[in-house]
């Protein structure tokens, strides 16, 4: 498997997400909350690796910074 992650950037996703959804996002090249907000849930889904926990793992971290996943899920 691929990664799309340079190792010099610091990973900024919630410590408790579930091992196989960090490292499907990692691999997806997607390190920060910020870059998620960008996306819909929808885009997520499509990871393997990514399940309905993660996502809502995810959604409430996005929250806490006043951030939310793009329209549409």
């Amino acid at each position: 498997m691929t990664s799309n992650h340079d190792p010099g950037q610091a990973i900024d996703l919630p410590d408790k997400l579930a091992k196989p959804a960090r490292r499907a996002l990692i691999a997806a090249g997607y390190v920060r909350l910020e870059q998620l907000a960008k996306l819909r849930e929808s885009e997520l889904l499509k990871l393997h690796g990514m399940g309905p926990k993660g996502i809502d793992q995810l959604r409430r971290a996005l929250a806490d910074r006043g951030l939310s996943f793009a329209d549409g899920k």
